[in-house]
């Protein structure tokens, strides 16, 4: 059975994912870039870029992991960029230019409906407005028997905690304390305890925890 996956999802050791004043200069709070520090110098990332070299050790495998077997990625508006309310015109097309690192299809949630968006290197954002379960079907279908990514933030993340459709999740704990911002583990109520721990492992960029659905 295809799964819904969460993975390399950092957040400071006081549990933020973002930090405080999100912005259209700062889209991950003041502060809040830190939390990836671990990721960007990791071989998978670098290859990416369309770098070589990188690191090759546990934070790179965990950084692989996150790319294997996904056929579908969601997400939620705030992860795909500043725009609040109606979209204005069709000029925003993510933060991460003309070819984004997706390379399948891409769902976005959000309550304003927009026409999908054809990107380069297979990325196709395609925008829901009917929830996070209809998002999650569509998503199953595009990835035509390969695992969905749920990408974040935050509070896309809980949404579907909440609703108990994720069934991996792989939190980067980042080396930092931010204070303030967007927590992950906030208001979940009973959620953790469907989760068991399957996996522990710190490095000096990052403590690894990969959370798998109680059977």
């Amino acid at each position: 059975m295809p799964k819904l996956r969460v993975h390399n999802f950092s957040v400071s050791v006081d549990g933020y994912a973002a930090g405080p004043d999100q912005s259209l200069d700062n889209p991950l709070g003041v502060g809040g870039e830190e939390l990836h520090d671990w990721f960007v110098v990791t071989r998978t990332f670098r290859k990416m870029s369309g770098e070589g070299g990188g690191d090759e050790g546990v934070d790179d495998r965990f950084a692989a992991a996150g790319e294997e077997g996904l056929g579908a990625t969601i997400m939620g508006r705030n992860m795909f960029g500043p725009i609040r309310g109606d979209w204005p015109d069709d000029e925003w097309k993510g933060w991460w230019g003309d070819d984004p690192p997706y390379h399948h299809p891409t769902f976005v949630l959000t309550h304003h409906p927009r026409e999908s968006i054809m990107m380069e290197g297979g990325t196709v954002f395609h925008f829901v407005t009917d929830g996070i379960e209809a998002a999650l079907v569509r998503a199953y279908q595009a990835a035509d028997g390969q695992d969905v990514r749920l990408a974040g933030g935050a509070s896309t993340i809980k949404q579907y905690l909440r609703a108990e459709l994720v069934d991996e999740m792989h939190v980067a704990y980042a080396p930092l304390l931010l204070g303030s911002g967007e927590r992950l583990f906030d208001n979940l109520a009973d959620v953790p305890k469907g989760y068991e721990v399957a996996e522990f492992v710190g490095t000096p960029a990052a403590l690894h925890v990969r959370l798998m659905r109680k059977v």
